[in-house]
């Protein structure tokens, strides 16, 4: 029997099914639930565990890359560019994307789109990876540290709240570990003060907020393809929006100036190159096919974890809001009452991934420690988290029923030891 979350990811793609073929194709995928016959046949296993390896390719990858070789462009302007680009939008629920070299500027390119600059604060999460702070950094403004929510680990819209102040001009939520930050607080918060709300969703292909997919609801929304990303071309991002003219704005950035239409040597705004690939939308495309079967596997098993731990006092793992119950689990994030240092090696010896959360908050990076550079509010949650949270990467949600078993047992035992 499926649980609901499941249920209701395949009523939603029943609804939005997209009519052209190339929607369809990965849709379906998850619809007919062919998860052993699909995935196996692109997955290797290491040596030493018996999760798969990351990442995940075949010769549907070969076959997109094939295309782009034999072709006289290999750049930013083949047409496999676009082509991705209005694929991922369209399954986000987005009507444009603009992609490039990775997650990071398209951060830093959605700030100078909206004309955020020096003298300008930009509300940010305490905990999350430093791109999120320094696209604020990068374009002159300062950025504003508020604490999380202690169980969902996304941004506390009270705090969000509370940060707001005269020289506040953007909020950037991060969708952490793949559920949404709470959007509908923090869209009544924007709409409230007139800010702008862009949304990093490096975590977060595929992920929902009340039917709603991760950079619909901002005015940007910025994912990465890094390497460790639940979709990856090794390096890559896009930046999402529903607004034409702030992506036509935002391209002359990454395209050196040009506008839209306009002959090769000319440039009319101070921009730069960050530019895609032809090579990495290729393989992109191909992740996208594979995604959704992908999010159905790791959310079946995730969810077989928690149930099987439900008992195990010591452990916690990451609040999911009704409203997020669809979402990537790009991490399997918790935390735990006793020794987390103990947990984290009994796990790992055991031959499970397992990371001991961040070091530290982003303002304890020796970037932002002076605090000449930064405001930071009151993080007691963040700080918390930092000294008993951990993370257990996707990949490991993405075996079959016995090696989710064998995960959960390990999980158990490193918690009780």
């Amino acid at each position: 029997m499926l649980p609901h979350q499941y249920q209701r990811v395949r009523e939603h793609i029943e609804r939005h099914r997209e009519p052209s073929a190339r929607h369809a194709h990965h849709e379906l995928v998850l619809l007919k639930f062919v998860a052993t016959v699909f995935v196996n046949a692109h997955v290797l296993y290491s040596n030493d565990m018996s999760i798969p390896t990351w990442p995940i390719s075949g010769a549907r990858e070969r076959e997109l890359l094939d295309e782009v070789l034999a072709s006289d462009r290999w750049g930013g302007y083949h047409p496999m560019v676009a082509r991705f680009e209005q694929e991922f939008a369209a399954f986000q629920h987005c009507r444009y994307g603009l992609s490039a070299m990775n997650g990071t500027v398209t951060l830093e390119m959605a700030l100078e789109t909206l004309g955020i600059g020096e003298g300008d604060e930009v509300i940010v999460p305490a905990i999350s990876f430093i791109s999120t702070a320094t696209c604020v950094s990068r374009v002159g403004a300062t950025p504003v540290f508020v604490d999380i929510e202690h169980d969902t680990f996304n941004i506390d819209p009270a705090r969000v709240r509370e940060a707001i102040g005269s020289k506040t001009r953007a909020i950037i939520p991060v969708h952490f570990g793949g559920p949404m930050a709470d959007m509908d607080s923090l869209l009544q918060i924007a709409r409230e003060h007139g800010l702008p709300l862009i949304e990093d969703a490096a975590h977060a292909h595929g992920s929902e907020w009340n039917g709603r997919r991760a950079g619909s609801l901002g005015i940007f929304g910025s994912f990465s393809f890094q390497n460790g990303k639940v979709m990856t071309a090794g390096e890559g991002g896009i930046l999402l929006s529903n607004d034409e003219a702030l992506v036509d704005r935002a391209r002359e950035i990454l395209d050196i100036g040009r506008r839209k239409g306009e002959g090769w040597f000319y440039h009319y705004t101070l921009g730069s190159n960050y530019r895609i690939t032809a090579w990495q939308c290729a393989v992109l495309i191909a992740q996208l096919e594979r995604l959704p079967e992908q999010n159905c596997r790791r959310m079946r098993n995730a969810t077989a974890i928690r149930e099987a731990l439900s008992d195990v006092s010591g452990i916690h793992f990451q609040r999911v809001p009704q409203a997020a119950l669809v979402h990537t689990n790009y991490l399997l994030l918790g935390w735990v009452n006793g020794d987390r240092g103990a947990f984290h090696r009994n796990l790992t010896a055991a031959g499970y991934p397992c990371t001991p959360f961040y070091p530290h908050t982003l303002y304890g990076n020796p970037l932002y420690k002076e605090r000449h550079n930064c405001r930071v509010m009151p993080c007691p949650n963040s700080e918390a988290r930092v000294t008993d949270a951990f993370w257990i990467p996707h990949r490991a949600l993405l075996g079959d029923e016995l090696e989710t078993q064998s995960l959960a047992s390990a999980i158990r035992t490193a918690a009780m030891e």
